[in-house]
């Protein structure tokens, strides 16, 4: 909906007006026969395709196309399939609880430390952005630290003290993906009854009347537990990203127990997802003003996607070579570690040349000269009218998404280090294809509501999404 002009006034309180600055924000109002029917999709869908994956890597060495076709000829019925997939354990219970527990525990009563001696980093209490209330939420930024005293606790219980196994998670996957999906859907339950009954700001909750696309797509902007516990921050964070790289390590050294060597592909995935994963921790401050906590509410999309969807797809390549290990050649190898390179080098310097121009307020330098902007303005629930300024050179005068150009890049190396065997590992360059461009429009469409006449300015002065010159 397109904003009033302004009219000298600081404050709006009409209702339209209200209505239409909140629009500006999160996910719709209203629900169109699409919308539900894709949402009504991937609440029956997406936790098939994840057993579907990983089940095809347990009973069909990561075959995509084996188990569909032992069904279409008959030599095996769904029971026998689901017959042979490992239940849920008492073992696997008590390690996913006491995993969650412990992230909670470093989440909440740890303040961050790291701050203090690590020159750069920024940690400890931090503002969030502006939320559709007018609401600035305060976060204790610890990731980091949590992450270093995990990985820490790992590597000291599995190679000093022998504890357990490295290849713990791998030996208790499948029963850990039930876990998972109970954590999922009780947090995504429990998020949708706190938004109906007791939100932590009812002026930042969505209502559709539509029973689905309210629990997926979430009623609260930023429901919380007390003063500090953010479910966005700490699910979207942790516990799924710190296991991230403990997932991948625990890949490895399988690989070493069934191989006795561990490939120099394994390698190349540890190493570049552990980059990434590193990356989001040292910027976790910055990933306060992104799309998943500025716009994104709390319902099934985060608090079961951050549960399973992200440890179990995220993760396929190395899991895909634990069962077809593949060793590159030298030319091969360096290759791929140049593209994912290059791919988060892209990454980190467009967000870096976009918090540096947001810090500074446009007073900064971006590739030794000064930026160039276009001022824009908006308003938020509360009738308040803010000023902004979006950038139109460096990387983000190449292309207004170029950020998400170098995550694809580096997703396609994480692909490439696996062969072509086979195309499950590449399902996740194919996703994160979809996720980024499908995110690149609703931002769009978000951005076109919220700034008006600004937004046709901007989109003139950089004409393309992703590619510049093609999209």
């Amino acid at each position: 909906k397109e904003k009033k002009p302004a009219e000298g006034r600081k404050h709006q309180n009409m209702k339209n007006d209200i209505k239409a600055s909140q629009g500006q924000w999160g996910r719709a109002w209203e629900v169109d026969w699409f919308s539900l029917a894709s949402i009504l999709f991937l609440l029956m869908f997406a936790p098939l395709i994840v057993y579907y994956f990983i089940m095809s890597c347990a009973q069909y060495q990561c075959s995509l196309t084996d188990p569909l076709l032992d069904l279409l000829m008959g030599n095996k019925h769904l029971s026998d399939i689901w017959n042979s997939t490992p239940t849920l354990t008492y073992r696997a219970a008590v390690i996913y609880t006491l995993w969650v527990t412990f992230q909670v525990v470093l989440y909440l009563f740890i303040p961050d430390f790291c701050h203090k001696f690590l020159p750069g980093y920024v940690g400890g209490v931090q503002e969030g952005a502006v939320t559709p209330a007018g609401v600035v939420n305060k976060y204790e930024i610890n990731g980091l630290q949590a992450w270093i005293i995990t990985h820490v606790l790992w590597f000291a219980s599995t190679s000093c003290f022998h504890f357990f196994s490295p290849t713990i998670i791998f030996d208790n996957w499948i029963p850990l993906l039930w876990c998972a999906n109970i954590l999922g859907y009780a947090v995504s339950t429990f998020a949708m009854i706190k938004g109906y009954f007791f939100p932590t700001n009812a002026k930042d909750c969505k209502f559709t009347g539509n029973f689905f696309y309210d629990y997926m797509m979430g009623i609260e902007f930023n429901p919380r537990i007390g003063k500090w516990f953010d479910f966005k921050l700490f699910f979207n964070g942790r516990p799924g990203i710190v296991a991230w790289t403990l997932i991948n390590l625990s890949f490895a050294a399988k690989q070493q127990e069934l191989y006795g060597q561990v490939t120099n592909s394994m390698i190349l995935v540890n190493v570049l997802q552990g980059i990434y994963v590193l990356d989001f921790f040292w910027n976790e401050a910055w990933y306060l003003k992104t799309i998943d906590i500025c716009h994104d509410h709390f319902g099934w999309y985060l608090g079961w996607g951050d549960c399973v969807w992200l440890p179990y797809l995220y993760t396929l390549q190395g899991l895909y070579l634990v069962y077809h290990p593949v060793q590159l050649s030298t030319a091969h190898a360096i290759g791929i570690l140049i593209l994912g390179l290059l791919g988060y080098y892209i990454f980190r310097m467009t967000n870096h040349q976009k918090d540096l121009f947001r810090r500074t307020n446009g007073n900064c330098r971006i590739w030794g000269k000064k930026p160039e902007y276009i001022e824009c303005s908006y308003t938020s629930v509360d009738g308040t009218k803010y000023y902004s300024k979006l950038m139109t050179s460096g990387f983000w005068g190449w292309a207004r998404h170029f950020n998400y150009t170098g995550d694809l890049a580096g997703s396609l190396a994480y692909c490439l280090a696996c062969g072509f065997e086979h195309i499950l590992p590449y399902f996740y360059i194919i996703y994160m294809t979809i996720l980024l461009t499908h995110r690149c429009l609703r931002d769009e469409h978000r951005c076109s509501s919220k700034y008006g006449k600004d937004w046709k300015r901007y989109t003139a002065a950089v004409p393309y999404r992703l590619l510049p010159g093609i999209f």
